[in-house]
């Protein structure tokens, strides 16, 4: 057990959906402790520190009040990582883990070079003695390689540098971040040094019960993580899975998940059909703990959980062959609105989002889709779908049978829709509930459809308008 004062100066490495974040509402909870969030992504940093808070690079309802009320108060955002360390008493890990698309584990394995490259600058930065925090999404028994880097460095600095390594995951949904910070269900900090657990939690602890902060040891911490974005993402394809089972039965999978969600044993949450899940965890983690149980020789269950990846997967190839053999079996040289574009709505992530894959399909398929979405701009849609969009020259010139399929921007779902022989709905942003049908339905070409892969939109005014209606999980 290492003994250390009160927590006074806190450096966060990763400036991203978790880190700025979590970072913003400590800084706001706890105004004695100065938060310093780096990274070096220079135009990421700008971005944090841009006076219009509007233009923060994180879209989180609520983030930008946290912000405004906690940055150049006590909570900082600044590219001079080395000097952030060395002054920092606690030091959180925040940095990306993305599925190995290379090498030994790849398609599965976490991608851990930036933990080991953060761990080592820590290793050479930190003065004293330094917590260190696991907040990314790690595989179990990362600590070891953390702990092993930062140990070749104790003893170094005259004698005084010493550190201690928790695990303290995120559980965050995102579009309800800040409010499950600032009232979380449960905080895990896991780990081997006492004295430091305590330190973290007298944190948590300025704002969130004590009963709700649990502890365990590191690789309880590391594994619970992984297995609680597994079993959300099970249930996403659980559901998705009968809702297909409803369309072909004619039953209807959101009085299915009414029923079954009042069994208190299973609960309502996580049993809306839809086009799967997507985010920056669900896919990785699954595919991470399906590596790892392959890793220990536990075949059996790595095939289980590789097949919630791939009925997932499955889910979204299945909406893009509905809309080809929809429309007469082709999409070739048809316009399609794309509403939604974020893996979920009140984001503007897009990591693993449905609408890419779906989207690609039907570009393949020789369509010209028009991207609609509130907070997702032009250059991430290109970035996601590989292509850049159309010029309007050529956009208006439209898609020739037998010809590429392309996409272009749209201002507007009713920009999106002109011309359209097809609405998709992938992203259930509020305003898509609420839509405007008649004038919707007046600008298509006619026969059309709505493809409600969300079922947000009014179906009965769709079809009072014209439109052929299908919805997720409805015979």
């Amino acid at each position: 057990m290492t003994t250390t004062g009160p927590i006074r100066s806190i450096c966060c490495i990763g400036a991203g959906y978790v880190g700025g974040p979590t970072m913003a509402v400590i800084a706001d909870r706890c105004p004695h402790i100065t938060v310093m969030v780096v990274d070096l992504n220079a135009e990421r940093i700008a971005a944090w520190n841009h006076d219009d808070l509007a233009r923060l690079p994180v879209y989180e309802p609520g983030l930008d009040a946290v912000v405004g009320r906690a940055r150049g108060r006590n909570l900082h955002f600044t590219t001079a990582v080395d000097d952030a360390i060395a002054g920092a008493d606690m030091v959180f890990l925040s940095v990306n883990t993305p599925t190995k698309t290379r090498g030994v584990g790849a398609g599965q394995a976490s991608d851990l070079r930036w933990i080991e490259a953060s761990a080592r600058q820590v290793a050479a930065a930190a003065n004293g003695h330094t917590i260190v925090v696991e907040k990314s999404t790690l595989p179990v028994r990362t600590a070891e390689a953390v702990k092993a880097i930062l140990s070749a460095a104790q003893g170094t600095a005259g004698g005084t540098k010493t550190f201690s390594v928790l695990s303290n995951p995120e559980f965050l949904a995102e579009g309800s971040a800040i409010g499950d910070l600032e009232n979380p269900d449960r905080v895990l900090i896991g780990g081997e040094d006492e004295t430091a657990i305590e330190s973290l939690a007298s944190i948590y602890g300025q704002w969130v019960s004590q009963e709700r902060i649990l502890r365990t040891n590191l690789w309880s911490s590391e594994l619970s993580k992984l297995t609680a974005n597994a079993f959300l993402a099970q249930r996403i394809s659980s559901i998705n899975g009968i809702a297909a089972l409803c369309e072909a039965t004619g039953a209807d999978v959101r009085e299915v998940g009414r029923a079954i969600g009042t069994d208190s044993r299973i609960g309502a949450k996580f049993l809306q059909a839809g086009p799967g899940f997507g985010g920056s965890c669900f896919q990785k983690d699954i595919l991470n703990l399906v590596y790892l149980c392959r890793h220990y020789g536990l075949e059996q269950v790595a095939s289980y959980w590789e097949s919630v990846v791939g009925l997932n997967s499955w889910q979204q190839q299945r909406i893009a062959r509905l809309v080809v053999n929809s429309l007469f079996g082709t999409v070739s040289g048809k316009r399609i609105a794309i509403l939604g574009f974020a893996f979920k709505a009140d984001t503007n992530d897009t990591r693993e989002a449905p609408a890419i894959s779906i989207c690609r399909d039907l570009i393949e398929e020789g369509a010209q889709l028009a991207i609609v979405d509130p907070k997702v701009g032009d250059q991430q849609i290109t970035q996601d779908l590989g292509r850049p969009p159309v010029d309007p020259v050529t956009a208006a010139r439209g898609v020739p049978l037998g010809g590429d399929g392309t996409w272009i921007p749209a201002e507007s779902v009713l920009e999106a829709a002109r011309g359209a022989d097809a609405v998709l709905i992938l992203t259930e942003w509020q305003e898509y509930r609420h839509l405007d049908w008649g004038a919707i339905a007046a600008v298509m070409r006619q026969p059309a459809w709505l493809f409600d892969a969300r079922a947000v939109a009014d179906a009965a005014a769709a079809r009072a308008a014209g439109l052929s209606v299908w919805r997720v999980g409805e015979g």
